[in-house]
């Protein structure tokens, strides 16, 4: 590890609030992404008074450059005490309004049927419970708003998939919308990471197939176009009892291509442990971006928790961010155990 060169930012914390917002209970699940002049955050998270899980979001000034401070939730427009939530769910409620929309992924994409580009958040959704079962859809943008959708898009059919897919990552390449996801469930600590790739990022879906096995223990696999060919962040997480072993964490590959093999990719570099830092351990749900006045600085935004008295659910969601240099990734011996 390359400790001296790190900095890590907490960004969000429901114990410090989210004023002068006071609905939202966590804000989690970060994808970054810069639309327009603007970098908008595309987050997940309990409001009060909402069933379910809800998508929001957060930007920072328009025209600023990407950094890991200055982020503020958007209020709702009628309400500047309470999150706007990025789409309601009169279209979508059969299948994500009991168990809420969760893991946003935003990307933007070729529609072959329209002939346009199209923007959308993919996510995960529960038609019964927030624990899952799991199907996969998006919201679309219309121009003026995010647009929910009747169905899912994507829909487990496999053996192993356990009859759930969820926490989607997304990228357009090579003509192809191309998801890596998780299929199982966190509560059988049985997790296994899958991939699929359509032309429309709706239909037609290749067979599905295993990227990481269940012992890999991989939740999230982000991938970007960087400087040379892709690179990926990736998380180990660890759901059983114990003290987590030294793989948990996030690690960082990269590919000539956007490939759906993992051996493809290069030997990964672990660049966050599951080290407690009192904000944070375990860390999942990277969303990857470099900052715009340096090349070499590479921003990971990431979910933590740490643990807060002893109730039933004794845990408390926050989100930050890593940044780093990524040319010292290269210089880190390989360690794919």
């Amino acid at each position: 590890m390359f400790q001296d060169s790190i900095t890590e930012t907490k960004i969000f914390d429901p114990a410090d609030g989210f004023a002068p917002l006071t609905d939202v209970y966590v804000a989690t699940d970060s994808s970054v992404a810069k639309r327009g002049d603007t970098w908008w955050m595309y987050l997940a998270g309990k409001i009060v008074g909402k069933e379910g899980i809800q998508l929001f979001s957060a930007s920072l000034p328009a025209g600023s450059p990407l950094t890991p401070t200055g982020w503020k939730l958007t209020p709702d427009p009628e309400d500047a005490t309470k999150v706007a939530m990025l789409a309601d769910q009169e279209i979508s409620k059969n299948w994500d309004l009991k168990g809420g929309r969760h893991c946003p992924s935003y990307v933007r994409g070729w529609d072959p049927h329209r002939g346009v580009w199209v923007e959308r958040v993919y996510y995960a959704g529960g038609s019964e419970n927030v624990w899952g079962p799991y199907a996969i859809g998006y919201l679309e943008w219309n121009g003026e708003r995010w647009i929910d959708q009747p169905e899912p898009a994507f829909v487990a059919d496999e053996a192993w998939e356990r009859g759930s897919v969820y926490e989607p990552n997304l990228i357009y390449a090579d003509g192809k919308w191309k998801m890596w996801y998780v299929a199982g469930s966190n509560q059988q600590d049985y997790i296994v990471q899958g991939f699929a790739e359509s032309e429309d990022g709706r239909n037609g879906w290749t067979k599905h197939q295993i990227f990481f096995p269940a012992e890999e223990k991989v939740f999230d696999f982000c991938v970007i176009k960087g400087l040379e060919g892709y690179e990926a962040v990736f998380s180990r997480v660890w759901l059983g009892e114990g003290a987590p072993p030294d793989k948990t964490g996030l690690w960082w590959c990269s590919s000539k291509n956007a490939s759906p093999k993992i051996a493809d990719w290069s030997e990964p570099v672990q660049i966050m442990t599951a080290e407690d830092r009192e904000w944070h351990t375990g860390p999942w749900k990277p969303s990857v971006q470099y900052a715009e006045d340096d090349s070499n600085r590479l921003f990971v935004f990431f979910d933590g928790a740490y643990k807060r008295g002893d109730g039933a659910f004794p845990f408390v969601f926050t989100l930050g961010c890593l940044s780093l240099i990524r040319r010292q990734l290269r210089e880190q011996p390989a360690d794919r155990s």
